[in-house]
């Protein structure tokens, strides 16, 4: 969370006293474009397009490409079951139910591309998805042939829309591009920013799904289904999940104290049943911060909340379940020099066997303190050095690795993934700066959008409202979606933030609020205890009604109610960055 937050004003304080480690606004804009040669469309591939302006993808693609570093071209050659060069081979397995591309490769390969020829002129407004996060950017478009569209899109051609994208748990980063001639699968296989060395391993780099648009079905409703075509299993709390998390009010500045008064005040105005609300304390609670050292350890109590074990047992008898936040790939006083990473030796490196077993040893401890939910953040920043709005179509640069090279980027983050859950047992997973398409079935919850704010409308207005309007058809189907803090605090006005806690609560996502506690009045007590209510039991997912029109949709099924939010406040949007 914490230089997930740098973006707005409110983190540069907080950031990491290690001048390696810079704001995202001082990080570098933009990820390195590549050119890719193009192919002239054949008309005898106009036929591969159904006339409903479907494209079938479980066939053989048209154009198979393969890239080395710095995108240098390796020539494939056409051979029985696939496409071969020197050392690589690359398979299609074209199948209904989901194909799969196979990778083997003595070193050479970087990225892959497939590209499937068709007519696709109907198509109106295409969507696609983010790398990790949303950063309020979101949105239905029109034909943007080099647009990045990591994982999966829908494509709206009027009246019906169809779907394409890669099952979660794929092997290699992968992102799309649709144009009016055909739709093109990019998938990075680098182990860092080198060519991955699978030695005599085949690699299964991703299946590929697809659904056509169904009559009568809103575009929601695909988008809804084809997330649960992706993620037919996901990993789901067992009860819908709400609370408080305090960032949006303390950034930090946290202590014992006033944890517990928030955690009253919410086990107060919650529902008296068997489905009690999380207090999460975020970032400040360990020793790091207390040091100005933002965002490290060691991960024990600071002087302001002592003992952790007693701070969970507290919250307890409160009548809240306690969870806590976590940086997992940030080293100790006394890491060794081995376990670092080659990009920056300010993070650890996951595919070392010893960083993921420091890693478990941590959460197994939170477990034992009493913690039910670990909030863990930074991981695709720490690996990857990028934020998911500067990736582009490259989620790291060039000329570095890791040190298990024979693993790619993607895996050495499921991982993590993987690690994390396996130490946590029954304690529930919250991912923040997390891949989606990665974490999925390993997470019970999922923060989908950049951080919200307790000092920023417009900040609200465009990360909360547009991640939980772009992204709530993965709710329940990949995780549970958090579309982060409700703030009642003094810098927004209340008929903005009420109407942004209805939203959430109505919604059937996850509900965080926070709050000054010394500021809460009766209108807030009665709008909390309302939202808390509902957001404890089973919604249906909320579907924005005019989210092919708006990056903010004011338009909302809510409940089985239509209604209408009015996001601009008095001075409408505010362009000069949060």
């Amino acid at each position: 969370m914490l230089a997930s937050r740098a973006h707005i004003g409110d983190r540069k304080r907080a950031m990491q006293s290690d001048s390696s480690s810079p704001s995202r606004r001082d990080v570098l804009k933009g990820a390195a474009a590549f050119a890719a040669a193009a192919t002239p469309l054949a008309s005898s591939a106009l036929t591969s397009m159904s006339a409903d302006s479907f494209l079938n993808l479980h066939r053989s693609p048209d154009v198979v490409r393969a890239f080395g570093p710095n995108h240098a071209e390796i020539a494939l050659n056409s051979a029985p079951g696939g496409w071969e060069a020197e050392g690589v081979r690359i398979q299609y397995s074209a199948d209904p139910k989901g194909s799969v591309a196979r990778l083997e490769s003595k070193g050479k390969v970087s990225l892959i591309q497939l590209r499937w020829k068709g007519d696709l002129h109907a198509i109106k407004r295409v969507l696609g998805d983010h790398w990790e996060r949303s950063y309020g950017d979101l949105e239905w478009r029109g034909q943007v042939a080099g647009r990045t569209m990591p994982w999966y899109f829908l494509a709206h051609d009027g009246t019906a829309t169809h779907s394409y994208g890669v099952a979660i748990g794929p092997k290699a980063f992968c992102f799309w591009n649709m144009d009016a001639e055909g739709i093109s699968l990019w998938l990075d296989v680098r182990s860092g920013g080198a060519p991955v060395e699978l030695g005599d391993r085949v690699l299964e780099v991703a299946k590929v799904v697809t659904r056509p648009g169904r009559g009568g079905e809103s575009p929601f409703q695909a988008a809804t289904a084809f997330c649960h075509l992706m993620s037919p299993s996901p990993r789901l709390p067992s009860k819908p999940v709400y609370g408080t998390n305090d960032w949006n009010y303390a950034y930090g500045n946290n202590s014992r104290d006033l944890i517990e008064k928030v955690s009253g005040l919410v086990s107060e105005l919650s529902p008296s049943n068997d489905n009690r609300p999380y207090s999460v304390i975020d970032e400040g609670w360990a020793m790091g911060p207390y040091n100005n050292s933002f965002g490290h350890g060691p991960w024990e109590g600071n002087p302001r909340f002592g003992d952790m074990g007693t701070v969970a047992t507290s919250l307890k008898k409160i009548g809240v379940r306690p969870g806590i936040w976590f940086r997992p790939l940030t080293p100790l006083p006394d890491t060794p020099e081995s376990w670092r990473l080659s990009r920056d030796k300010s993070y650890l490196d996951p595919t070392i066997p010893d960083v993921l077993e420091h890693v478990k040893t941590h959460i197994r401890r939170f477990a034992d303190w009493g913690y039910e939910m670990v909030k863990h953040d930074f991981s695709t920043w720490d690996v990857t050095g990028r934020w998911g709005f500067e990736m582009g179509p490259s989620p790291t640069h060039d000329g570095w690795h890791l040190h298990d090279r024979s693993k790619t980027t993607a895996e050495a983050l499921t991982g993590l993934y993987q690690a994390l859950r396996d130490a946590a047992g029954t304690v529930s997973l919250i991912g923040c700066n997390t891949v989606g398409h990665l974490a999925a079935g390993f997470h019970e919850l999922q923060r989908t959008g950049d951080d919200t704010s307790g000092r920023s409308w417009n900040r609200n207005r465009r990360m909360g409202v547009n991640t939980l309007a772009f992204r709530a058809a993965q709710h329940r189907s990949f995780f549970e979606v958090d579309p982060d803090i409700v703030s009642i605090t003094q810098q927004i006005p209340w008929f903005l933030v009420e109407q942004w806690l209805r939203l959430v609560s109505e919604s059937g996502a996850a509900l965080f609020v926070a709050m000054d506690p010394s500021i809460v009045e009766e209108k807030h007590r009665i709008a909390l205890k309302k939202a808390l209510t509902i957001a404890a039991t089973t919604q249906k997912i909320g579907e924005p009604l005019d989210w092919l029109e708006t990056d903010c949709p004011r338009r909302w099924k809510l409940r089985d109610k239509t209604v209408e939010f009015e996001w601009m406040g008095q001075n409408g949007a505010w362009p000069f960055g949060d």
